[in-house]
């Protein structure tokens, strides 16, 4: 997989992102949809130079994608877990 699946968003819920002005100066926590996902579930910042580090760097892939919307957000989810300051 090389593109995002359509109608997804995973990667726009799961994760939390730490603040990144101007894009999201509070940050975003996990599993609150991201502000700046659209209503046709595309990133309104996707190419933009105010698009979050972590955004960008997040690719699409058969790990962490999966079959399924459901199977990304699972993997995503287990990945915030395991990378969640304590």
């Amino acid at each position: 997989m090389s593109a995002c699946r359509p109608g997804c968003g995973a990667c726009c819920i799961a994760p939390s992102i730490s603040p990144s002005p101007p894009a999201l100066p509070d940050g975003k926590p996990a599993g609150v949809r991201c502000p700046h996902l659209t209503a046709d579930i595309a990133c309104a910042l996707f190419g933009s130079p105010d698009r979050p580090r972590v955004c960008a760097s997040l690719a699409p892939g058969p790990e962490m994608c999966g079959e399924s919307p459901a199977a990304a957000m699972a993997y995503l989810v287990r990945l915030e877990a395991l990378t969640a300051p304590r």
